[in-house]
C-alpha cells in the first residue's frame, strides 16, 4: 500500500465536510521525513530477518525509517495497555493472537477493516489469527504468523512396532499408539492438564470451550461434542505415565521426551530443539505428523497461537504503519519468514513456502484447520483462574465427567460475566 496522496486525502475530506477548506498535512499521515516505531517481541525474528526486511522497506519507502524495540513477553500486557493510552504509542505493535480483543476492548486501536480487505487477501487468513483479531465485524489485528501444535515422534520406534508411516485417523492413532506402549516405553507421553491439546479434540468433535449469544458468555465444556473430546483425551492419555494431576510443563515433557522411553509427545515443533539438547542422540531419529483427526485426509483441529499486528488510534505514522503491517503480512515477507523462523504463512495458499520442512510443513497442515480461544475480552481472566486444568484431572482420575464438567463450565461463565 503505497503513501496516500495529499490531494486525494485532501479531495475525501472536503467531499466528507463541505465546511472543511485548504489542506494541511492530515493526523496520522506520514511526512516527508518520518518515524516509525514498531515493538515486536523478543525471539519473534532473527535480526538477519529484520535487517532485510528494514532495508527493503526503506528503499521502497523513501523518507521513512523503521525504529524497532524488541519486548519481553513477560508483563507486556500492562505496558501495550499504557503505550495505548499514551500520547507517544508506538505505530505498530506485535501481539498475541488472542489478546487482540482484550485492547481492541479499550476503543484505543485503528480499525484496519478497510485495510485488511484491501490488498492483503483477507479471505484467504488462518482462521485462528484472523478470528481473533475481530471485534463486532472490525478488523484491529492483521495476522502475522501462527505456530501450533503437531505430534513429535521417534521414528525408530515406530518402526520396532511395525508402524511404517503416521497415522492418518484419531482411531489408527489409538491402535498405533497402543502398540507403541510395551517393552518399557510410554505410547505417548501426555500430561493430565494439557488444556490447549483437549481444546482441539472438543473443536474436533463440534463441541466449544466457551459460547456466546445475545453478548453473553458462557462455558460450554458439558455440552455432548466437548464430553466427546474429554473421553477421546482419557483414551489417548492412558496410553502413556503423564502425570494427571500437572501440565506438560510439570515436568517439561520435552526432558521426559528426551530420556529415550518415550514414542510421542504432542508439542509445537520447537520442543525438538530441547529434545536434541538434552539427548543428542536422538537427533536423526525424531520425526512430526499433524494432530490425526476422525478422518482421513482432514488434521485434527487445533489451538492456533501466533502473532496479530495492530495499530493504535493515536499512531503517530498512521499511514506509514499500515504500509509497514501490509509489507510484513503480504506473501514476499510471509513467504521469506516461514522460510527463515519455521512458522506457519497467515495464508494456507502459502504453505508451499515450507515443503520439503518436514516439522512446519506438519504444523501447516494442523493450521488450515486452526482456532483461537473464546474471543472475549474476559478470556485472559479464565486462564489465569483456569478452572479446565482440574475439570481434566477429576475426569481423568475416575470422577463423574458430566458433573465435572457442569461445575468447570459454571466457573467459566462466572469468569467470563467478571464475577
Amino acid at each position: 500500500m503505497k503513501q496516500r496522496l495529499l490531494a486525494c486525502a485532501c479531495a475525501l475530506l472536503v467531499a466528507a465536510s463541505p465546511a472543511l477548506t485548504g489542506c494541511g498535512m492530515l493526523p496520522g499521515e506520514a511526512g516527508s521525513d518520518a518515524t516509525v516505531t514498531v515493538w515486536l517481541m523478543k525471539g519473534s525474528v532473527s535480526d538477519e530477518f529484520l535487517e532485510r526486511f528494514t532495508a527493503d522497506f526503506e528503499e521502497e519507502h523513501p523518507g521513512v525509517e523503521l525504529d524497532v524495540a524488541f519486548q519481553e513477553w513477560t508483563g507486556i500486557g500492562k505496558k501495550v495497555g499504557a503505550a495505548l493510552r499514551s500520547e507517544d504509542a508506538p505505530d505498530v505493535i506485535e501481539v498475541g493472537n488472542t489478546q487482540v480483543a482484550q485492547y481492541a476492548g479499550t476503543d484505543l486501536l485503528y480499525d484496519l477493516t478497510l485495510e485488511s480487505v484491501r490488498d492483503l487477501g483477507y479471505q484467504d487468513w488462518l482462521p485462528g489469527l484472523a478470528e481473533p483479531g475481530q471485534v463486532d465485524g472490525a478488523q484491529f489485528g492483521i495476522p502475522w504468523y501462527a505456530a501450533n501444535r503437531v505430534v513429535i515422534y521417534r521414528k525408530d520406534l515406530f518402526e520396532q512396532a511395525g508402524i511404517d508411516k503416521p497415522p492418518a485417523t484419531r482411531e489408527q492413532w489409538l491402535a498405533d499408539t497402543a502398540a507403541l506402549d510395551k517393552g518399557g516405553n510410554q505410547g505417548i507421553y501426555l500430561a493430565g492438564q494439557d488444556w490447549y491439546t483437549l481444546a482441539g479434540f472438543i473443536w474436533d468433535e463440534g463441541g466449544e470451550l466457551a459460547v456466546e449469544k445475545e453478548g453473553r458468555w458462557t462455558g460450554a465444556l458439558d455440552g455432548p461434542g466437548a464430553q466427546r473430546g474429554m473421553e477421546f483425551y482419557r483414551q489417548l492419555q492412558a496410553l502413556g505415565e503423564g502425570p494427571k494431576d500437572a501440565d506438560e510443563e510439570t515436568p517439561p515433557q520435552a526432558e521426559v521426551f528426551a530420556q529415550g522411553q518415550v514414542a510421542q509427545i504432542i508439542a509445537a515443533p520447537s520442543a525438538a530443539a530441547a529434545v536434541k539438547q538434552a539427548n543428542p542422540e536422538l537427533a536423526d531419529r525424531l520425526g512430526f505428523f499433524p494432530i490425526p483427526g476422525k478422518t482421513p485426509g482432514k488434521p485434527c483441529a487445533v489451538f492456533t497461537g501466533g502473532s496479530d499486528l495492530i495499530v493504535p488510534r493515536n499512531a503517530g505514522q498512521r499511514d506509514a504503519a499500515i504500509d509497514v503491517v501490509s509489507a510484513l503480512a503480504g506473501e514476499k515477507w510471509q513467504t521469506d519468514l516461514a522460510r527463515t523462523m519455521g512458522y506457519v504463512p497467515n495464508k494456507p495458499s502459502l504453505a508451499s513456502a515450507v515443503e520439503g520442512q518436514e516439522a512446519t510443513a506438519a504444523m501447516a497442515a494442523g493450521a488450515a484447520r486452526g482456532r483461537a480461544t473464546p474471543n472475549s475480552p474476559e478470556w485472559a481472566d479464565v486462564e489465569a483462574a483456569n478452572p479446565i486444568k482440574p475439570y481434566m484431572t477429576a475426569v481423568l482420575e475416575g470422577e463423574d465427567p458430566q458433573a465435572a464438567a457442569k461445575a468447570a463450565s459454571d466457573g467459566i461463565t462466572g469468569i467470563l460475566a467478571g464475577d
